[in-house]
């Protein structure tokens, strides 16, 4: 599935250590609203991309309009259903200046890519804190307080 629409949000990053395969792991979520016309009111979406060279290859960035290709996944733990919007594809899109849709990728030429800045060397357990903008999670529970929620 994909949609295509502008990066509101971009949410902290999380990262930890399989407990399965002992190997460490990063995610990101990003709510995009999608561009639809007609709508009355904005349909938003969270989602989700996973492992540290993902979100350096895609370098999503807030107020962006993107294309994002997506798969849609459930998942139970504990006798509760969550869903998981997991990106797999991240493309930038043009907008027209006179109606402000989505040009078709064919219909315009996109500027030569920027090269990214390479990471500042850091022990490789570091890895620098994106800013948040929106809304924040709340402060964990105390130990033994809360949900048992595994993310």
């Amino acid at each position: 599935m994909e949609i295509t629409g502008k990066i509101t949000h971009i949410l902290e990053a999380r990262q930890g250590t399989s407990a399965r395969t002992g190997s460490p792991w990063m995610m990101q979520s990003f709510v995009i609203e999608a561009i639809e016309p007609g709508r009355q009111y904005p349909t938003r979406c969270v989602f989700e991309v996973f492992g540290e060279e993902k979100l350096r290859q895609f370098n999503i960035q807030a107020g962006e309009t993107l294309t994002v290709t997506f798969d849609l996944d459930a998942r139970e733990y504990q006798g509760r259903w969550f869903n998981s919007i997991r990106a797999w594809k991240v493309e930038r899109v043009q907008l027209d200046p006179a109606t402000g849709m989505p040009i078709p990728p064919a219909a315009y030429t996109p500027a030569a890519p920027t090269a990214v800045a390479a990471p500042a060397a850091a022990a490789p357990a570091a890895v620098a804190a994106p800013v948040v903008q929106g809304p924040v999670a709340p402060e964990p529970a105390a130990e033994g307080q809360g949900d048992d929620l595994p993310f």
